[in-house]
């Protein structure tokens, strides 16, 4: 990421991958396009709810925008008991960011309605989950502030949910983080995507849930299982197992296919030399700061 003036913030999308906290050693090929391709999509449509930071897509991997003082949060909202939710759920605490979790789910069933439950913004280490409660405590954001958040959110996850329905899927999850310009709460960074959401395969997805079975998803958590799997969570001391190059390919044809899915739009791979790529940026910021 690069400020520029003050007044907008570059953003370059990396091929890089991390899950727990932790930066994989090896590259996928267009993750880093997908991502910003996708962000770029879904901030257009959700424009009218609320404003965001993006102004410009000068190349597939680069978004420039207005830089924002971002709130110390992640606005974490599902409407499914999965991943993180499910393990906390799973181990018999019936309570989350305080949010009161109901009795008698099972692993993907929806929640009655979407819950909020937000985490930390660290910039060290881990996110922690956090309540409303502790959040104003703590001063992260003002009483008044949480309730336009906590308003915004709701409202992008039923666009993104309502997206997704159109392409067969759903959206069981996923975080949104917000900033603010001269006092303006300002959504930033990427939305919508498999790096901050959950997607479901909607075909079959009731007869998987009554049957127990695991649902097609459509998102990063298969790589935090397949990490699992191989002994990896973050925690100290543990390896990140090696990664052969058929599992770094199949992880960027799943991203791809995520894009195409989400989007209803084919994906077009390209490759920039950083000197195109530098050339577009400097063409855009000069027009903006105009």
């Amino acid at each position: 990421m690069y400020t520029i003036g003050d007044r907008l913030l570059v953003m370059v999308a990396s091929d890089r991958i991390s899950a727990f906290d932790v930066v994989l050693p090896h590259p996928i090929p267009f993750k880093g396009q997908v991502l910003n391709q996708l962000a770029a999509f879904m901030l257009d449509a959700c424009k009218d709810i609320c404003p965001n930071w993006l102004l410009d897509v000068p190349a597939p991997h680069v978004s420039i925008g207005r830089k924002c003082s971002p709130f110390k949060i992640e606005m974490v909202i599902r409407g499914n008991l999965t991943g993180h939710a499910w393990r906390t759920y799973s181990s018999g605490k019936r309570e989350l960011c305080g949010v009161h979790l109901p009795e008698g789910m099972n692993e993907n069933d929806f929640f009655p309605a979407p819950i909020i439950t937000p985490t930390t913004k660290a910039e060290l280490g881990h996110d922690e989950d956090i309540s409303q409660e502790e959040i104003i405590r703590r001063g992260l954001v003002t009483e008044q502030q949480w309730e336009q958040l906590s308003a915004y959110a709701l409202r992008l996850f039923e666009r993104g949910r309502s997206i997704a329905r159109r392409q067969n899927l759903i959206l069981a999850d996923t975080k949104y983080e917000f900033g603010h310009i001269d006092g303006v709460i300002t959504l930033m960074d990427e939305i919508h995507t498999p790096d901050s959401s959950r997607y479901f395969e909607a075909e079959g997805f009731e007869e998987r849930l009554s049957r127990g079975e695991k649902q097609k998803q459509l998102s990063k958590e298969f790589v935090r299982e397949w990490l699992i799997k191989n002994g990896f969570m973050g925690r100290e001391g543990d390896r990140v197992p090696d990664m052969s190059p058929e599992w770094i390919e199949e992880i960027s044809l799943r991203y791809i296919e995520l894009y195409e899915r989400v989007t209803g739009l084919s994906f077009k791979p390209e490759k920039l030399t950083e000197e195109e790529t530098l050339k577009r940026i400097n063409l855009a910021t000069g027009k903006l700061l105009a």
